[in-house]
């Protein structure tokens, strides 16, 4: 009688999702809303990564075009002169800042080879260090934004796990049996929130670490061109 009556419940509810759409299709209106969510996240992580992948492609081709103009030079003042003309870049930024700044500081004497103070040449490497950092934090726009989709993506999807487990139960409940037409269509909504959300977040943080790695790479670099701008005053005996 019990079998008979499983039977029964099994050919009058609604016939199961074959595909994934037709899954999406029959969710709750919070996974719907979940997996909106979750897509606008994925097309907003892949327009970070492009953006920055752009960017740092440019930052690298300015950043070897301006390296080979000072290498070509024998002097400061030279290969100023030679770089001053090149598209703005981070380095250009930094160099025409260190050596506008150096200008400054330059005695007003009527000794021409007078060294800079101490305190003075402590004051350029400040106002190095701090042109660096201000390079450092415009290229890492954006990193943030896709770091906070890697992690809230996952989390999202557990919601709709949960969603969807809270479904299943309540399947049962109407239906009064757990056979799996009761059970598989929260069960269904659980699954492909989770997948989506690892679909989404899995590009990110992979974009996010290697963007941050060049962010770390290009900030160190930064830095050792400002310590060879300081290296450079001071074998031409300007400090």
């Amino acid at each position: 009688m019990s079998a008979w009556l499983s039977l029964a419940a099994l050919q009058t509810s609604p016939p199961l999702p074959r595909t994934a759409w037709e899954m999406i299709s029959d969710a709750t209106v919070t996974t719907k809303v979940i997996l909106i969510v979750l897509l606008a996240f994925s097309l907003i992580a892949w327009v970070l990564m492009l953006w920055k992948w752009v960017q740092f492609r440019r930052v690298h081709i300015l950043e070897a075009e301006f390296l080979d103009r000072v290498a070509q030079a024998d002097h400061l003042d030279e290969a100023y002169r030679a770089v001053v003309a090149l598209s703005d870049s981070p380095y250009l930024r930094v160099f025409r800042r260190g050596m506008n700044f150096f200008s400054g500081l330059q005695p007003k004497s009527s000794n021409p080879r007078e060294e800079l103070s101490a305190a003075q040449v402590e004051a350029l490497r400040l106002v190095l260090t701090k042109e660096q950092v201000a390079e450092r934090d415009n290229l890492a726009h954006g990193l943030v934004g896709l770091a906070t989709i890697a992690t809230v993506s996952p989390l999202l999807g557990l919601m709709g796990t949960v969603v969807g487990v809270i479904n299943a139960f309540l399947g049962i409940a109407a239906q009064g049996s757990a056979n799996i037409a009761a059970v598989a269509p929260g069960i269904s909504e659980a699954l492909i929130t989770t997948v989506t959300g690892l679909a989404v977040a899995i590009p990110a943080v992979i974009g996010y670490n290697y963007f941050a790695n060049r962010l770390g790479l290009f900030a160190g670099e930064l830095e050792g061109f400002a310590h060879e701008f300081i290296g450079a005053l001071a074998r031409e005996g300007k400090i």
